[in-house]
Order: C-alpha cells, then structure tokens, then sequence
C-alpha cells in the first residue's frame, strides 16, 4: 500500500511541476520525409471527406505525387546535408535512424511508390462504361459484389479515390519500418503500412471474391505474423530491460552496465534471446516472403488488383529487407553464429523453393509472386555476408529489383480479354506477333528476372553473390547460381511463348494505356538498362550507404 502511495506521490509532485518533466526532442527537419507522406494521408482523407466527387480523383492524383516527390526531395536534401554519412545519428528520442541505410531505402521506397501511383491513376484499360472512365478498383468496395448496390455505383460512374490516401500510409509505414531504431517502432510501423494493403488487397474491380479471398488470406497470415513479433518483441525486451537496438545489443555483447532491479531476475537469460529473436525474425521474414513464411505471396499477388501488387511485391520488400539487416547487423551482431546457420538454410530453400515451383505455375501473376520468393532468396545472400559489402549489395539489389518488378506488372495490365486482365500463360502465345513493343519490353523485364548480364539484374546479383563468397559463404553461392538456372528456364519458357508460337484466333488484346502506365513502364525499362549497362555510380552509392549508425 505504501509503495503505491508513494508512486502517487511522485506522480502529484510531478504533475505540479510541469517544468521539471522534459519536453520530448523531435527532429522534425530530419524526420520530414516520414511527416511530408503522413501528413499528405491526412489531407486526402480530409478530401475525401470535403471535395465534391468529381473532383476528388484529381486532386487525389495530384496530392500524392506532390507529396512522394517533395518527400523525395527531402530525402535526397537530408543525404546531401551529410546525414547519411557524418551526421548520421539516432532521432526521436533513439526511435529512429537517421543514416546512410535509412536515406537509401527512404529514396527507394518513395521512387517506387511515386512510379506505382501512376499505374494506381490509369483509366483508359477497361472500356468506359455508361460514359464514365473506370479505374482497376471497385466502384464501392463495401457493397455485396454483383450486388444492386455496386450496379448503380458503377451506372453513377463512382470511383475509389480512397486508395491514395491508403497508399499514402502504406507508404508512411514503410518509410518509418525501414529507419526504426526500437522494437516498439518497428511494430507499430509494421501495423501502419500492413493494414492499408490489407485493404487495397480487397479493392479489385473484376473478379470481386478472388480479391477479397486475398485480402483476408493475407489479413490472418499477417495477424499471425505480427504476432509473433510482438511476442519476440516482449522475450527481448525481458532479455535486455530495454526496447532499443543499441540497449539490447549491449546486453548481448557485453551484460547490461546498469541493469534494471525490476528486471534483475529475468535479464541476460539466453533462453529468452534466442526464442526472442527467433520470433522477431520470423514476422520480418513474413514480410520478405522467404521460404517456410511465403504461403500468402502466390494467393495474394494473384487475387490483388494488379497495381496494387506491383507496389506491394516492389515497396514492401525494400521496407522490409531494411528492417531485417538492421535487426541483424544493429541488434544482433554479437549472436551471429546462431542466425547465420539459420539463415543459410533458409536462402537455400527460398531460392530453390521459389524457383522449382514457378516451373508449373500457369499464371502469369503467380509466377511472378514465385520468382519474388527466389528473389527474397537471392537477396537473402547478400544479407548472410555480414560486411559493408554484403548491406551494400542488398541495397542495390532492392534498388533494381523493385523497379523491374513494377515494370513487368503495369505490362500485365496491359493483356486483356473481355474477363479483364489476361493472366492464364496459355493466353500470352504470340503476344510478339500481336504486339511486339509490348512484349519485347516484357521479354526485358524477364531477361532482368534472369539476371542476364546487360540488365540491372546481372550486377544485382553479381553484387550479391560476390559479397557472399568473399564472406566464406562460398556453397550459399553455388546454390544460388542453380537456382537461377533453374529460374532463368521459366523466364525464357514465357520468351519463347510470346515470340515463337502462334497466337490465338480468340486470344487476348494488349490495350493502348495513357501517359500513366507508359510513363511507369518506362522509367521500369530505363532504370533496368541503365543498372544493368552502368551500374558503378550506382553501387558506390549504395557502397556510400553501406554503415549502420549505432
């Protein structure tokens, strides 16, 4: 009794002393990129809410690319005022990084997501109907589809402007998941970016139930996932006393300079490092898509609307493979010979998992989410090498990969029938023959895939596989190059359908896009080629990025 008393006290005695309670230190200049993004969310929701219909959709437009660019500008503004080098340090009150990794995957994101919320905007693949342009989302998401309900929404020629905002979030999330300096921050950002693609998930105009089976497949997956790290999140924070990286590392390192008294009795108990971190690497790896936690990747990039997967198979890994080699290099350094071992064999059999199963995959999306899951491998290469080299690489990779996988679903898009988008591979024979820019600006975004040299994912890869080796992971790299044999098999099976057999009398039509969707597969195109022709500046940039502030 007397020592809640005393408590109470203190709590009056501070509550009477305002001055005496400090005022948390927030760099906002530093951390403006993050609030550029959330605070655009805010406004469009309040557009949403104000703006006439008719007008909502361009102004929706307008705000997120405003707000991804000046974000983007942010970013680069901060990296030239030396924060992702000598300025480099821990904002927030040690909630988030401001460093050279952070700034690098920040300007990935937000470049990525800039280029998605164009294919978000396209209105001219679907016919109009009754007079109205339509976008790939549902005209009103929460009527019963087929139902009376979405008829008359798609007769008034409703749109759901809504997904911008809801990108814009994902996107925030993303931005704070990558530069997350503590456990809480990083659940918290994984909740903000995981529930608005939950719900861009379920927004897709055709094929209705298939996308909202999706979107609940990845809501339970994800609750399972989050859950997990929250539980890791709870055994180290039992562990070391502390929720931030540096604290927790310390205790790993070297015990605990003042240890808590509370906590006295439970800290440095390795049982709860291990199964702690264990958990925490299991929601990350949820998110990468890595071989056993990959189930939700095939169902739900096949069920999404299809811009929506380019930007969820693009930004969320960068976000993600962020988040894992801060844990990892930041936190977990002083354990690394109980996660490598582990991590080795996860690589090994996402690599190899990824790309046997993509060989009898018959649609075109799915094969896709199957090449992410090798992909998720091969970066996880680059993240066993525990060097400069190795964070590098992987910062590369990601820069590459998520630009030729945006690239190649706005093509998607574009092969339609009158069922919408034409996925099933059998529909792509001839393709070249019917439209050969279209499918030869695929057949490069698959030669990337393959990571044939000339294309930014031959010196992705080549980063990857070299930091491996020199790091003694030398058996990692031989896996990895049978893996991408066996990739590079399917990728020129869909080459050779496209170029070399005949097409359908009833086959599919490839619409002609607006300046949106081309400008998205162009830029796919140019960065591909101009990474994979002349690739230096690039990997010293990403060399540049390469430190963890601690």
């Amino acid at each position: 009794m007397s020592s809640v008393a005393s408590v109470h006290s203190l709590w009056t005695v501070a509550a009477g002393a305002p001055g005496k309670i400090p005022a948390p230190h927030i760099e906002y200049a530093q951390l403006s990129p993050t609030l550029i993004v959330l605070g655009a969310a805010v406004i469009g929701i309040v557009i949403e809410a104000f703006v006439p219909r008719r007008h909502r959709y361009s102004s929706q437009l307008l705000l997120a690319l405003v707000a991804l660019a000046a974000a983007f500008a942010a970013v680069i503004g901060l990296a030239a005022g030396g924060f992702g080098s000598a300025k480099a340090h821990i904002a927030a009150m040690g909630a988030l990084a401001v460093d050279g990794p952070a700034l690098f995957l920040q300007g990935t994101i937000l470049l990525v997501s800039l280029v998605a919320v164009f294919t978000f905007a396209e209105r001219r693949l679907d016919p109009a109907a009754h007079g109205h342009h339509v976008d790939s989302f549902a005209p009103q998401p929460a009527a019963v589809p087929g139902g009376a309900a979405e008829q008359a929404a798609v007769k008034a020629g409703f749109t759901t402007t809504e997904v911008f905002p809801i990108a814009l979030f994902a996107v925030g999330g993303m931005l704070v998941f990558s530069a997350a300096n503590d456990l809480l921050t990083l659940f918290i950002a994984l909740e903000v970016f995981s529930l608005p693609l939950y719900i861009l998930c379920a927004l897709a105009r055709r094929q209705r139930l298939l996308s909202q089976e999706a979107a609940v497949k990845y809501f339970l997956l994800g609750a399972f996932s989050s859950a997990f790290l929250l539980f890791g999140v709870a055994l180290l924070y039992g562990y070391a006393g502390t929720v931030t990286y540096a604290g927790i590392a310390e205790v790993i390192s070297d015990g605990a300079k003042q240890i808590d008294p509370a906590l006295a009795g439970a800290m440095g108990n390795d049982a709860l490092l291990l199964i702690g971190a264990a958990l925490v690497l299991m929601g990350l790896l949820f998110k990468v898509g890595a071989v056993p936690f990959h189930m939700w990747t095939p169902d739900v990039y096949q069920g999404a609307p299809t811009p929506v997967t380019g930007f969820m198979a693009a930004a969320t890994k960068v976000a993600a493979f962020g988040a894992l080699l801060r844990l990892l290099y930041v936190v977990l350094p002083g354990m690394r010979w109980d996660w490598q071992p582990v991590m080795w064999g996860v690589a090994i059999i996402t690599m190899l998992g990824g790309a046997i199963v993509a060989i009898t995959q018959t649609d075109i999306k799915r094969l896709l989410a199957y090449s992410s899951i090798a992909h998720a491998g091969f970066i996880l290469a680059g993240v066993i090498a525990t060097s400069e080299e190795g964070i590098s690489s992987v910062l590369f990779y990601l820069g590459a990969y998520s630009f030729v996988t945006l690239g190649a679903f706005a093509v998607v898009t574009l092969v339609r029938d009158a069922g919408g988008e034409a996925t099933q591979l059998s529909k792509w024979a001839g393709l070249g023959r019917r439209s050969p820019l279209v499918a030869a600006v695929f057949a490069v975004f698959l030669l990337a895939f393959a990571g044939i040299p000339l294309t930014s994912g031959f010196a992705g890869k080549f980063a990857v596989f070299k930091a491996a080796a020199q790091s003694g992971a030398g058996w990692l790299v031989v896996v990895g190059v049978l893996s991408s044999a066996i990739a590079a098999f399917f990728y020129i099976r869909v080459i050779v359908l496209m170029f070399f057999n005949e097409p359908k009398a009833d086959g599919p039509t490839v619409a002609v896009p607006s300046p949106l969707t081309t400008t998205a597969i162009a830029i796919g195109v140019a960065v591909t080629l101009v990474l994979g022709l002349a690739p230096q500046y690039f990997l010293d940039l990403a060399g540049q990025a390469g430190v963890f502030v601690r």
